[in-house]
């Protein structure tokens, strides 16, 4: 490998990184995994030559992925997380002391293990959370079969390529719902919609034929490029989406949650959308 590693996940666009040092790359039985030391972004992780996560702006994406369907839900005991083998979004769901249990299913067990000695900074001890039961399984395959029920469920999957393909389907997103209990959310990952409209309206599509309330909220990501990256909203209580502005800051402030990104006007102004993202999900 260079100095410079290219991300290749859009066909007329790249960003490149530049490796300080190369700590680790391999390829396991799924993927090729990849962690580079950047001067800027600290250690950034690559899947299949595609950023995954870096120790510096990894906040801004757990934090929006976890906070906002749980403080917006208000009485989350059990949540469900399909892939984030990075543990991040483990460790910012473990951060509200009201939650009882987190199942996590992750297809390839090396990216955890990998975790667990490369990037101890964003799982931090959530591996070994008596809370955290893992699941080294299909995401797919585990929803269709599952006989348990959450209040939130987090598909924190890669894009749509490779492993992750399954975790975009109606059906997928069928069994998600069939995993709820009455009135949980379901959010998703759903890339920059600027350059992956497609992931975002497809998604969408399908969580509006399921769900009573379903939409997008936005965060801006620094090496996610082009533009704000919008995560899937879906329920069938849209009150959730609508959650008066004090007891969100009630809830928010109760939960002893400290964050660098969330806070309850951010929440609120996530759900605004810019008309080009409004109009591809109408």
């Amino acid at each position: 490998m260079s100095n410079w590693t290219e991300e290749t996940l859009h066909a007329d666009f790249r960003i490149r990184l530049r490796a300080s040092k190369v700590l680790y790359d391999s390829k396991t039985d799924h993927q090729r995994l990849v962690l580079i030391e950047n001067d800027t972004f600290g250690r950034v992780l690559l899947l299949d030559d595609v950023v995954q996560t870096t120790e510096r702006d990894e906040f801004i994406y757990h934090e929006m992925l976890s906070h906002v369907p749980v403080l917006a839900h208000g009485a989350v005991r059990r949540v469900l997380i399909i892939g984030g083998g990075d543990g991040g979004m483990l460790e910012e769901m473990l951060k509200h002391e009201t939650i009882e249990a987190v199942d996590q299913v992750e297809i390839d067990e090396s990216v955890i293990d990998f975790s667990k000695t490369y990037l101890s900074s964003i799982c931090g001890d959530a591996f070994a959370d008596p809370r955290t039961r893992v699941v080294i399984a299909d995401g797919a395959a585990y929803v269709a079969d599952c006989a348990a029920r959450y209040d939130v469920i987090v598909i924190d999957s890669t894009d749509p390529i490779g492993p992750g393909a399954a975790l975009f389907t109606e059906t997928f997103y069928g069994n998600c719902k069939r995993c709820l209990n009455d009135g949980g959310v379901l959010v998703t990952q759903n890339g920059v919609p600027f350059l992956q409209a497609a992931e975002l309206t497809q998604t969408l599509a399908a969580l509006k034929d399921l769900f009573e309330d379903a939409t997008c909220y936005l965060a801006t990501i620094p090496t996610y490029v082009g533009g704000p990256m919008a995560f899937g909203w879906a329920s069938d209580n849209p009150t959730l989406r609508h959650i008066d502005d004090a007891e969100l800051a009630r809830r928010y402030e109760s939960s002893g949650v400290a964050t660098e990104y969330y806070n309850p006007a951010v929440h609120v102004a996530a759900f605004a959308l810019p008309g080009y993202i409004e109009a591809m999900i109408r």
